[in-house]
């Protein structure tokens, strides 16, 4: 217990009403009734109800009684109160809370206290509800009855369900890459306007598909109750996609590109989210939940859980290995246990560790929340610095990634080569390329994955709700020649898998080498006696010895929705930016770009809230990418001009705007860190840069094709290797719609 445990049955009750299931995002009014308990609340004394880390439950506000998520407390028998809506003035996973106090008189035993969360008595629409579903949304109730502020846990507060509200937004899953003849399945859900997978809907859908795919039905029944309708036994001829139309013929999505490969033994692409956490933790509904929701509404084929190492009670970490040995399943679905070291940045910050099998021995940064009265006997084991954690794992069956969080790994002052074979450079807390850069300025070699870190319950669909989460959560496509925990470890161990902010893009990168080249199957900067053998063909994530002084570079993308832009580096040098489409083709619609961060620690979020205006045109229409948020986007538009808001977090948003009167004319642009003018005739294929300092952080204006279709783009280019050290290739690809992926690095030598 992280607070006092003296008599908690003697300090009260309390009540709520509205209860039940109620919808996520919804607006609604609550009364928390507290009755004091056998002391009484001295003057001075107080009462706090904390919501959890991840909530974006309101905000509270105390001062426009017209304004969404008013709030009031009275007390019966008159007593002064005094609020305070306090961010991070509570034990995590509480961080959230509201403080009553009593600021004048006190409160006899059965006195109450009555507080209306979006009070609407005074013309307040209500206080919105928390965007994301949970089994048990608690009010949680503590009492400082003696005014020590020594808080006591009621041993019940106040709990509802939050349920996803109607379905919107069509989702259609299958596997990337299917050998000819292997049956595979579709997967299809609604998402509400919040991301929440939908059980509210009743839906005949209707199935086609250009991938001449044997056993598709030519209908589908999505029953109210359900969260998800599927297909099995699906077999595809050749590549394309499924189409899912309602009865009225109307498309409401289409799947992910599906590709078929005569290769028996090649690899397939296996979909994962490694890293995120439950309410054992700071996230949201149980683990056995979160591992349910990745597996059956996210339809991953490869998971991991992540919760905060000085969280993990000896029990949870028992609990955990138990669920990652029942839910995985070789062949349909990959669990692995793990945890994230969740050490401070100043002795190495955040690193995810996945072992290959359960009952291993955890090592935690600290015991900091694992508190007197459990389990501590194994204090010992901790590791409190980056360098103590490698040296613990030394020549355990494990791998460990860096991780962007609160807390930022700091790589440069702890790496070991073999044990960190990865960088998360994407999750829900934003975009992270600067690690990857940070890896290649101290020549390591190490691969690119992206996961959510997903605190909502929603591993593999995380989106960010109105929280300050900033991005949509990401994803690793694993390249294996098979589904199974042994195959998932050997591809994280060579590197062989690319990130995506959250989307199922097929990206291929390959190298091929005239006289082939010397391949090595471990690092041999780390492993002195890493065993290597002969190849002309390499692959995302490899590290080789190649005799000549180049090698040719292919790239293929595939996804069904436009491709904007895909970019080839040498580790730190862009080498190129390549585009499916001609300078000749480019159009009356301008996108203006705004991306980066404050800095890498956990303040990092850069409001970009501003107007553009356009002179000598008019405005058709606009839209904005990358905006997860409800209550952000374009908030006015007019012929001439538009506001909106928006925030970053190391990753980027877009306004696109289409002209009327072609480019003619001036477009200017205002907000905090940057603003800006230029001719839109002077637009054009190539960015131009508004720095707004801070880190990574700039707008930018170009022209795009009013309108873009190419959705496949293959590349074929000669590069010549550095003289020295070696040349890092990757590759990061750009959708008309804002997601990304990368590439893991192919490392050559001389």
């Amino acid at each position: 217990m992280p607070y006092s445990d003296y008599r908690p049955e003697l300090m009260g009750t309390a009540t709520l009403t509205p209860g039940g299931r109620l919808e996520a995002g919804s607006l609604q009014s609550f009364a928390l009734t507290y009755k004091a308990g056998r002391f009484g609340v001295d003057d001075t004394g107080s009462i706090k109800i904390g919501f959890r880390f991840a909530t974006d439950f309101g905000p509270v506000q105390l001062d426009d009684p017209q304004g969404q998520g008013y709030t009031t407390a009275e007390a019966s028998n008159g007593a002064v109160l005094e609020l305070k809506w306090e961010f991070k003035r509570n034990i995590r996973p509480w961080s959230r809370s509201l403080y009553v106090g009593v600021a004048k008189h006190f409160l006899k035993p059965d006195d109450t206290i009555t507080i209306r969360f979006g009070d609407q008595r005074f013309g307040s629409p209500g206080i919105r509800l928390q965007t994301y579903a949970e089994r048990r949304f608690q009010f949680h109730v503590l009492v400082d009855a003696i005014a020590t502020y020594d808080y006591v846990a009621l041993p019940k507060s106040p709990e509802i369900e939050i349920g996803p509200g109607p379905g919107v937004r069509w989702r259609a899953v299958t596997p990337t890459r299917v050998r000819r003849g292997e049956p595979f399945r579709l997967s299809i859900k609604a998402d509400d306007k919040w991301g929440n997978p939908s059980d509210l809907v009743d839906a005949e859908l209707h199935l086609s598909s250009d991938a001449g795919i044997e056993g598709l039905p030519p209908s589908l029944t999505f029953r109210r109750g359900l969260f998800a309708a599927t297909a099995e036994g699906l077999v595809a001829q050749r590549g394309g996609v499924i189409e899912v139309r309602d009865r009225d013929g109307t498309l409401l999505c289409r799947s992910n590109p599906i590709e078929v490969t005569e290769d028996t033994q090649g690899v397939r692409h296996y979909w994962g989210d490694l890293h995120g956490q439950s309410d054992e933790t700071l996230g949201t509904n149980s683990a056995r939940d979160y591992f349910e929701f990745g597996r059956d509404k996210a339809f991953l084929d490869v998971m991991g859980h992540q919760g905060n190492d000085f969280q993990i009670t000896g029990r949870f970490w028992e609990e955990l290995n138990g669920l990652t040995r029942d839910f995985d399943v070789p062949g349909r679905f990959v669990c692995i246990p793990g945890y994230e070291w969740s050490a401070n940045t100043a002795v190495g910050g955040d690193r995810n560790v996945f072992f290959r099998r359960e009952g291993e021995t955890i090592h935690r940064s600290s015991h900091a929340q694992i508190f007197e009265g459990e389990d501590r006997t194994d204090e010992a084991s901790d590791a409190h610095t980056a360098n103590e954690l490698f040296a613990r794992l030394e020549g355990r069956d494990c791998i460990v990634m860096a991780h962007v969080g609160g807390r930022y790994a700091d790589i440069i002052q702890a790496h070991d080569g073999a044990l960190e074979t990865a960088v998360e450079v994407h999750s829900a807390w934003g975009t992270f390329e600067w690690l990857l850069q940070d890896a290649f300025q101290a020549d390591y070699r190490v691969g690119v994955v992206c996961n959510s870190d997903g605190h909502k319950g929603r591993p593999g669909a995380c989106y960010p709700g109105a929280s300050f989460f900033g991005s949509y959560g990401g994803l690793t496509c694993f390249l294996a020649d098979r589904l199974d925990r042994d195959a998932i470890f050997a591809a994280l161990r060579r590197r062989h898998h690319y990130g995506t902010t959250g989307n199922r893009m097929i990206l291929d990168v390959e190298a091929t080498v005239d006289g082939g080249a010397e391949l090595f199957l471990q690092d041999p900067a780390v492993f002195a006696n890493a065993g290597s053998r002969r190849t002309g063909r390499l692959v995302m994530g490899d590290i080789a010895r190649v005799a000549g002084d180049g090698v040719d570079l292919s790239i293929r993308v595939a996804r069904s929705r436009p491709l904007e832009l895909v970019e080839i580096f040498d580790g730190e040098r862009r080498v190129e930016r390549a585009r499916p489409f001609l300078a000749s083709e480019l159009g009356a619609r301008v996108r203006l770009v705004y991306e980066g961060a404050e800095y890498r620690g956990r303040a990092r979020t850069t409001n970009w809230d501003g107007t553009l205006a356009v002179e000598g045109n008019e405005i058709v229409r606009a839209e904005v990418i990358n905006n997860w948020n409800l209550d952000r986007g374009i908030q006015r538009q007019g012929p001439h001009a538009l506001e909106w808001k928006a925030v970053t977090t190391g990753n980027f948003g877009a306004i696109d705007i289409w002209l009327k009167n072609g480019i003619e004319g001036h477009i200017a642009f205002e907000t905090r860190h940057a603003h800006g003018r230029r001719a839109i005739a002077a637009l054009g294929y190539e960015r131009h840069v508004f720095s707004a300092g801070g880190l990574d952080r700039a707008i930018k204006l170009f022209r795009l094709p009013e309108r873009m279709t190419e959705t496949r783009f293959n590349l074929k280019r000669r590069m010549r290797l550095r003289g020295s050290g070696d040349t890092r290739l990757f590759v990061r690809v750009t959708q008309e719609d804002g997601h990304r992926a990368w590439s893991s690095p192919i490392y050559l030598f001389r």
